[in-house]
């Protein structure tokens, strides 16, 4: 079967290309192939399920800050289309968009399914051909076409986009294409942490500075505690920044938790000695002090050896030292990692020097592009993934189309 474009891989990149190809050229025919029997299955569980479809960046150099692995290439294609483009692009097909406190910006609906029905009645409207369960076996140049032996039989096009994530597979092919890939580990998930001091505190939310302990990395941001360890964005934002770093250590470290943020110890010791200066008779367990939640103050209290009868007149300097040091330098054993909710990012994918970040397409074959995570790009949580794949399928649309004409020609004479 012959086309002008083929993309393997039915995710929000592979939709996103075809599209905007479609409809920059409705005469070209494309086809998305698909391993698995539904498509867009990452979209569904994004977000919790309400797809979060971009961030609240709207300058492109801050926006890049946002990707471990991809930020220096990115800044360039989001000088071309970024977060407001995203948003124009879907409002422009009825999809009304919302940005909530922290940035993440969601459909209204706050339903995942909005932005899959947008895909759907865009790949109907433009005649696109989506095929699901058509695993890809092989493919490769042949002449002026590229071929791509899948399950159900051949498939030719002229040019071919490859948005697959992170498939190993499909790495694999791309490695006997020529193409180097860096090694896939997981870049966005939760620190498996057993410990008395949070063992009841499930669901306790507050600002702290989290450093991984003997290393350069530190974050800062929400912490929320879980009935398996730590999440939230400051554990969430390491763990992309770490990626490589944690999976060689095997996810057996330490982190150093600093509750108070940005008091030193000395800073925290002070200002407990004039707490029991000026509140001689009151019970410290009892009332939480820094603005902590208060399961959180008293668990540290507790973990400091101060009972839970004793009155701030009745500590010694020794468990006040104690407790400056639970309160800024609190260490805690990381044994394992848990994947953030039901999604999966993964840092590795396509050497980046290998590709053309002008539209796409690989420096070493021609008409051969690439979009979303089968780069070896990621980002930490609130949209940036997606804003990856939104741009670098869009550019690469602009790319595919500017010599669609003649290729589409070519394919028809065949």
């Amino acid at each position: 079967m012959n086309y002008d474009l083929i993309i393997i891989g039915g995710g929000a990149a592979g939709f996103f290309t075809a599209i905007n190809v479609a409809e920059n050229n409705p005469n070209v025919t494309i086809v998305i192939l698909e391993r698995g029997k539904e498509v867009l299955s990452k979209v569904r569980v994004s977000g919790g399920g309400r797809c979060n479809v971009t961030h609240a960046e709207f300058v492109p150099d801050e926006l890049t800050k946002n990707y471990p692995r991809g930020e220096k290439e990115l800044k360039g294609p989001f000088h071309t289309f970024m977060t407001r483009d995203t948003m124009d692009w879907f409002d422009r097909r009825g999809v009304a968009l919302k940005i909530e406190d922290d940035g993440r910006i969601f459909p209204v609906s706050d339903s995942s399914q909005t932005i899959i029905d947008c895909f759907m009645s865009e790949t109907r409207r433009l005649g696109i051909e989506v095929k699901t369960n058509h695993a890809v076996k092989s493919f490769g140049a042949d002449h002026e076409l590229w071929k791509v032996n899948t399950n159900h039989g051949d498939f030719t096009a002229s040019k071919l986009m490859i948005a697959t994530g992170s498939n190993p597979k499909i790495w694999k092919l791309l490695q006997e294409q020529g193409h180097m890939t860096i090694d896939a580990v997981p870049s966005l998930f939760t620190f498996n942490i057993k410990d008395p001091r949070i063992k009841e505190l499930p669901g306790v939310v507050t600002q702290a500075v989290v450093k991984i302990k003997n290393s350069k990395l530190v974050n800062e941001g929400p912490l929320l505690i879980t009935h398996w360890g730590m999440s939230g964005p400051a554990i969430l934002k390491l763990s992309a920044w770490g990626a490589i770093e944690l999976n060689a250590l095997g996810y057996d470290f330490e982190i150093v938790v600093n509750w108070l943020q940005y008091y030193s110890q000395q800073e925290a010791f002070d200002e407990l000695k004039e707490l029991k200066n000026a509140n001689t008779k009151q019970l410290v367990y009892t009332y939480a002090q820094f603005e902590l939640p208060k399961r959180l103050w008293r668990s540290l209290v507790v973990a400091s050896g101060i009972t839970t009868t004793m009155r701030w007149a009745d500590i010694n300097k020794v468990q006040l030292k104690t407790l400056s040091e639970q309160l800024t330098q609190g260490v805690f054993k990381v044994k394992g990692k848990s994947t953030f909710k039901e999604e999966f990012v993964t840092a590795g994918g396509i050497a980046l020097k290998e590709v053309n970040f002008k539209t796409f397409e690989s420096k070493k074959h021609q008409n051969l592009y690439f979009a979303g995570e089968v780069l070896n790009i990621d980002a930490i949580t609130g949209g940036f993934n997606f804003q990856n794949a939104w741009t670098g399928a869009f550019i690469a649309a602009q790319a595919i189309t500017a010599g669609s004409s003649s290729s589409s020609e070519q394919a028809k004479d065949i």
